[in-house]
């Protein structure tokens, strides 16, 4: 299965997709607000400490001030006193303002002149720390210095555990939701596909189980009841055009006979040619019938099957040339297949004085390609040829004995293998130099996976044990 090509790959993933980034917005969210919440109490907090130290200065003598900041000093602050500020005067940020006036709120000194602050960037701190600082300075009262603090600013906190473990076990249990949900419509929807294919191929498709949502219940016993109807009106069609092959056999034969005792030889000649292709025309409508599904598929190699038809037609002394190595590997009806080919050389032969066959390998598809050196189709008829009964006067007239059914049973027997027919005309210095006829069959999925097959060759023979 390629991944994100059906229905319950493509519901789940857009479901979990959208779960995660649900989950990754609410979390965000909360995040920025749990951010800014901790930030804020952890410098409130700094804030404080730095007041509690400001304040227990106070109440000791100016010569022991020194000692007892150098003790307080650590790796997250770092305390000093300066007869003169560190930074001269300037404009406060909010934040810088905000602590600021925390820092003097905090001390509840008299006679305390404002506090400066600002935020120092990595290489100018005094600190162990490879973040930002802030860095506050607060005057002693009577003109006693400065006390300056540089401390670190608090690290953005990473995303709580429990949160990301509640997002990953909310998508688990939403995609896995999701997909038992799709579950419930694609496999109904699946055996649609496969019942339909078989239908499409002339094959009557079994009973479905009505499973799955009232919807699909519903489709399912429509398509049941519509696949019977076209399978009886096939089958109908198949008996009705076989009796009526058969029953017009006696009439010719009868007629066949009357025309030898004509005595004009004229006459005779004409009706003769006349019934022989009436003749022609009524095994061409029996093959119709019998193109059924009455024949099992079953694995073949279509290199062999292939190269055995030009080999009948090479005994006749018909103009085949074939170049086809190695194997190909494909499910098939063989007879119905086989069928198929020798039309389209017969009609390489009948029509463009003689064919070539190859074939090659596409990614999914074998292509078996017949050329001939004929006057070719006109381009507005390339598809009309496929018609029932229908006969380009230029070529295919009485006297070459075409009925006008060839094409049409070898593309229905094609399509009835998921294949198809394609006619182009071959052109050489702007003029048409041959018909090209490429009959189009599916690869054996399991004869592909027994080794990488190039496209445009054919698989190679397996070496002999």
């Amino acid at each position: 299965m390629r991944a994100f090509t059906t229905l319950r790959s493509q519901f789940v993933a857009v479901v979990a997709t959208a779960v995660i980034l649900s989950n990754l917005a609410v979390v965000a969210i909360l995040e920025i607000g749990r951010e800014g919440e901790l930030q804020n109490a952890r410098i409130n907090a700094a804030v404080d400490r730095v007041g509690a130290v400001f304040r227990y200065l106070m109440t000791i003598p100016e010569s022991q001030r020194d000692s007892a900041v150098a003790t307080l000093s650590g790796n997250l602050f770092h305390y000093s006193i300066m007869t003169s500020p560190p930074f001269g005067e300037r404009t406060m940020s909010e934040e810088e303002q905000a602590m600021a006036a925390e820092l003097i709120a905090e001390e509840k000194l008299p006679r305390v002149g404002p506090a400066r602050v600002r935020l120092l960037e990595p290489s100018r701190t005094a600190l162990n720390n490879d973040g930002e600082a802030f860095e506050i300075a607060q005057p002693f009262p009577n003109g006693d210095g400065w006390l300056t603090v540089q401390f670190a600013r608090p690290p953005t906190p990473s995303p709580e555990p429990p949160i990301l473990i509640a997002a990953a076990l909310g998508t688990i249990l939403t995609g896995a939701a999701a997909g038992w949900l799709a579950g419930r419509v694609s496999r109904p929807l699946s055996a649609l596909a496969i019942a339909a294919d078989a239908v499409a191929r002339g094959r009557k498709a079994p009973q479905l189980p009505a499973k799955g949502p009232e919807d699909i219940r519903r489709a399912t016993d429509a398509f049941n009841q519509m696949s019977d109807r076209v399978t009886r009106t096939l089958e109908s069609q198949r008996q009705l055009l076989s009796a009526v092959g058969h029953d017009l056999r006696t009439p010719i034969a009868a007629m066949r006979i009357t025309a030898e005792f004509v005595d004009d030889l004229e006459t005779r000649d004409r009706l003769t040619r006349n019934l022989d292709e009436l003749q022609s025309m009524t095994e061409a409508v029996l093959s119709a019938a019998r193109a059924g599904p009455g024949e099992e598929q079953r694995r073949v190699d279509l290199a062999t099957l292939i190269e055995s038809v030009c080999d009948d037609l090479i005994e006749l002394d018909q103009p085949v040339t074939v170049q086809i190595e190695g194997v190909a590997p494909c499910s098939c009806r063989p007879n119905e297949i086989r069928r198929a080919v020798r039309n389209l050389i017969e009609n390489a032969v009948r029509y463009g004085r003689g064919a070539r066959v190859t074939l090659k390998a596409e990614p999914d598809v074998f292509v078996a390609i017949i050329d001939d050196d004929g006057p070719g189709i006109p381009e507005d008829k390339l598809e009309e040829v496929f018609e029932p009964f229908t006969r380009l006067e230029a070529s295919r007239n009485s006297a070459t004995g075409g009925s006008g059914l060839g094409l049409t049973l070898t593309r229905s027997i094609a399509r009835e293998h998921g294949g198809d027919v394609v006619l182009e005309n071959r052109k050489s210095g702007g003029r048409i130099a041959g018909l090209r006829a490429s009959l189009r069959l599916p690869r054996d999925k399991t004869g592909a996976r027994r080794g990488d097959v190039p496209a445009g060759v054919v698989a190679p023979e397996p070496a002999a044990p």
